[in-house]
């Protein structure tokens, strides 16, 4: 606009002849100048800052640990629960009225020990009665005996007939029948009064007694105490499917070590595998097992949850790397290999991992696997590597 007024205020003072059309090309043309040395000027700058971005790329700064081969066991995780060997629930055998404790809640017996003491009058009057019976018939059979002695000195002498010989050897034999009688009942009067002291069926600790003195108890109904065996202790738990032929291998070499580590890391403890059920659950795929761990100390209680560790096999000649070295992509597990300082990608598939380290696949002994820096790479990136452990720059 500010050209087209100069050349009408030219026109004016000048008195020149020019035509609107001319003016209006005039103007049209410088616009079309400009604005086109302005399009051809614009990108320039920027590909030139690309192109000096490009040109100075770093190399990537990581650390590599080498790929190792060796035998790698092959271990198993599980949650397991402790349970006792055996837990007896004490019962009394005959109905009677407690008359003394024994023992105290907590307490470790051996088998034999004395738990409880009933009342046993009715049955020691019963063996006496028993007692005196058989006394009785022994002393009738000792007569017989002497009868009959007579009788063949007698029939020597032909002083008596044969009918009375036979007749006291008869009331002999009955008088042998009778004692032999008299002899169990006088054993069943004693087995009655032994129940009467209720003793400890085998070792192990006591849990609540549940009577006292003074309570009246029913045969084979009122527990009395529950005496739990807790050396030894077994720890049961389910294996994988795919490991019950290493399991059962085991068996049959002794057992295979297994160790159950304690709460809280207070420790573990060794034990044997002893039992693999014959049957798979089929909605689990997993096996109950078993494992037998002495407990002398005490520190596996039943009941108790453990995290039980096994060494299921062995992989003869794995690869191993380290477990942290491994990246989770798309595609599946991947680990960066530095080859000619490039960081070349290999799929890997992992067999087995324990602690911070897995036999895998796919990478062979010797080969430099990236560690740290693995996250910055990018396939066929430059790297450069540097000791582990050290600060990053």
């Amino acid at each position: 606009m500010f050209f087209v007024r100069f050349c009408a205020e030219v026109v004016n003072r000048k008195k020149w002849t020019l035509s609107f059309p001319l003016v209006a090309a005039l103007a049209g043309a410088s616009l079309v100048a400009a604005c086109g040395s302005k399009t051809d000027s614009g990108p320039a700058p920027a590909a030139s800052a690309g192109a000096s971005r490009a040109g100075t790329a770093a190399p990537i700064s990581v650390t590599t640990l080498l790929a190792r081969q060796r035998d790698f066991d092959v271990n198993l995780q599980a949650i397991g629960t402790v349970a006792a060997v055996s837990s007896v629930d004490v019962k009394p055998q005959t109905t009677s009225v407690l008359t003394r404790v024994h023992v105290q809640e907590g307490q470790f017996v051996r088998a034999g020990d004395l738990l409880f003491s009933l009342d046993a009058r009715a049955d020691e009057a019963n063996v006496a009665k028993a007692r005196a019976q058989m006394a009785k018939d022994e002393a009738a059979l000792a007569d017989a005996q002497r009868q009959l002695v007579r009788s063949r000195d007698l029939i020597a002498k032909n002083f008596i007939s044969q009918g009375a010989l036979d007749t006291n050897q008869a009331q002999v034999e009955s008088q042998l029948a009778t004692v032999a009688a008299d002899r169990a009942a006088l054993n069943a009067a004693e087995l009655s009064l032994s129940y009467t002291r209720v003793k400890a069926p085998g070792a192990g600790r006591l849990g609540t007694v549940n009577v006292y003195a003074g309570t009246a108890v029913q045969a084979n109904q009122t527990t009395l105490v529950t005496i739990t065996q807790l050396d030894p202790v077994s720890v049961a738990f389910n294996l994988p499917q795919s490991n019950l032929e290493a399991a059962l291998a085991g068996l049959k070499g002794g057992g295979i070590r297994v160790t159950a580590k304690l709460p809280e890391n207070k420790g573990a403890v060794q034990g044997r595998l002893q039992f693999v059920d014959s049957v798979v659950d089929a909605a689990t795929g997993t096996v109950k097992a078993k494992a037998r761990f002495d407990n002398r100390e005490a520190q596996l209680w039943p009941g108790a949850f453990v995290n039980v560790e096994l060494t299921a096999g062995t992989l003869k000649d794995a690869v191993v790397i380290p477990l942290a070295s491994i990246i989770q992509s798309t595609r599946g597990p991947i680990v960066y290999v530095v080859q000619d300082g490039r960081a070349v990608i290999r799929k890997i598939q992992v067999l087995a991992s324990q602690a911070d380290e897995a036999a895998v696949t796919g990478v062979q002994g010797g080969d430099r696997v990236v560690l740290e820096g693995r996250q910055n790479l990018r396939p066929d990136s430059a790297v450069v590597e540097r000791a582990v452990g050290s600060a990053k720059p």
